[in-house]
């Protein structure tokens, strides 16, 4: 008898149903499977054949043929399990009602007594699933919250096979997993652990973190250990503009599909902070492998990637983001598949000035010899530094702040001002497709945008002369002193917007590191 039951595999962060036709006939006793499956999707004729029996059904002692459809694209991992095993039990006659299998996408790993375990990629799997108009999907419920997020599917959660079994023969045996997705989300957007309330002193840092986040813009913290260059970083995401449904939707699939979330959660409501160990690799950065995966560019989507200590990271390492950080995107090209992953995200960076790490500290001497600052900094590359807008030098905090009790501006009031100012430049930004924030700006956008008054443009080229500024820095100062000028709600960018840009540029400096 044949039979088929629906699947799905996940490829990049989508998803492409699987026909799992299953044929049992009597001419012959061995299992075959087929149409690609790699090695974890083999085994699962053990893993199913043990399941089937310690429930007490029983597997055919003839000729079982499965194929997974379509036969060219390579089928991976373990999730296939529990499709497979109720096809099987259908075209055996195990299981009443098979003409309803049909209707429904079914994933689960199995274990050898019949569990159901999680599976990745949920979140993909139910959007295409409502798209191809399946009546609903069954699952594990480790990943039923998950994909109960997507509406008009009805999401069912299992725990065993006999859970499954019984379904097809009584419908009302589950019900579906029910979530105020918006209501949830709403709530979890506030919740957080650390604020910048939290951190003494350190306003003109703040001030810069803030401009980051009003205008998307990339940054990098010099200073020497123990400044709070770490500590500064890890409250960005607490100042950022809240997710919106669809921002949240494009982070929770790529951590889906990546494996990252947790057990029974939903929607990933903060925005991501990625910060990676300096002896990561490059394909562990970027993302790729023999099935592609996604990397921490891309698990920071929509949020903050942050690298502590630059100049430690392999030169490599550093080069192969500098095409996604202009494209928002990684491509991961393979013989038989290229796979787009986004990688939207606002880069910090911190780094000690030098090796020892206290060049220009206020009380304490350098003991590097002389020329190995600069080439301390020459690790990191121009091209890399091009596309990072502030350079931000950190100092110590000294023992009258740390000791202060005053009470220091919270994240909550920092958040309004920067979503005052991104609103702004979504209204600017309108009619510009994919650009939202002024670090996005083109060169022509830049020239219509940001118009210097006279006196602003005499401040600028003096600076640039006597601080010996690089070319680069010419357009990284404008972009900044526009969102500065977002921040103040003027339309005009007006000389102290210049001043404050023009400080944030320090490793442009020519003089800069000795």
């Amino acid at each position: 008898m044949l039979v088929k039951t629906f699947g799905s595999a996940v490829y990049g962060v989508e998803a492409i149903t699987i026909t799992i036709e299953v044929n049992v006939n009597n001419q012959g006793q061995h299992y075959f499977i087929v149409g690609l499956p790699d090695n974890a999707v083999k085994e699962s004729l053990q893993r199913v054949e043990s399941a089937i029996k310690s429930n007490g059904y029983y597997m055919p002692r003839t000729k079982l043929v499965i194929n997974l459809a379509p036969a060219d694209i390579k089928k991976t991992g373990s999730a296939f399990d529990l499709p497979i095993a109720i096809g099987t039990l259908a075209a055996t006659e195990q299981i009443e009602n098979p003409e309803r299998l049909a209707e429904y996408v079914i994933m689960g790993e199995l274990s050898l007594d019949g569990s159901v375990k999680s599976i990745r990629g949920a979140l993909p799997i139910a959007i295409q699933a409502r798209k191809e108009g399946f009546k609903g999907l069954i699952l594990p419920a480790a990943n039923a919250n998950e994909a109960a997020i997507v509406n008009n599917l009805d999401v069912f959660a299992v725990e065993h096979l006999s859970d499954v079994i019984q379904f097809f023969s009584d419908e009302t045996s589950l019900k579906p997993t029910q979530i105020n997705t918006r209501e949830a989300f709403a709530v979890a957007q506030k919740d957080f652990d650390i604020d910048f309330s939290d951190v003494k002193g350190q306003e003109n840092i703040k001030r810069a973190l803030e401009i980051a986040a009003a205008g998307g813009h990339n940054a990098i913290l010099i200073g020497p250990p123990g400044a709070g260059k770490t500590m500064l970083a890890k409250r960005l995401p607490t100042i950022l503009p809240p997710l919106t449904l669809q921002e949240a939707l494009e982070t929770t699939k790529i951590h889906s599909v990546a494996g990252k979330l947790p057990d029974k959660s939903m929607l990933i409501s903060r925005r991501p902070f990625r910060s990676p160990h300096h002896t990561i690799s490059d394909v562990a950065l970027v993302g790729g492998g023999g099935n592609p995966q996604p990397g921490e560019i891309s698990l920071a989507h929509n949020g903050v990637l942050f690298l502590d200590e630059l100049p430690e990271f392999k030169r490599t390492v550093l080069e192969v983001m500098r095409q996604p950080m202009e494209e928002r995107k990684v491509t991961i090209s393979r013989a038989k598949v290229s796979l787009d992953f986004p990688a939207n995200f606002i880069l910090v960076a911190s780094m000690n000035p030098c090796i020892c790490g206290f060049f220009n500290h206020p009380s304490r001497e350098c003991s590097c010899p002389p020329g190995s600052v600069q080439k301390y900094l020459n690790k990191i590359s121009g091209p890399l530094l091009d596309r990072i807008d502030l350079h931000v030098e950190v100092t110590p905090v000294d023992f009258e702040e740390l000791a202060s009790k005053h009470h220091f501006e919270k994240s909550d009031i920092i958040r309004e001002r920067v979503i005052k100012a991104r609103n702004i430049q979504l209204e600017r930004y309108k009619k510009s497709e994919g650009i939202y924030a002024n670090a996005q700006m083109s060169s022509r956008m830049l020239k219509e945008i940001c118009n210097l008054d006279h006196v602003s443009l005499t401040l600028l080229k003096t600076a640039m002369e006597k601080l010996n500024l690089s070319a680069r820095a010419y357009d990284r100062i404008l972009k900044v002193s526009r969102t500065i000028a977002d921040l103040a709600a003027t339309e005009t960018i007006k000389p102290e917007h210049i001043a404050e840009a023009i400080q944030y540029r320090s490793l442009d400096r020519e003089n800069w590191g000795g």
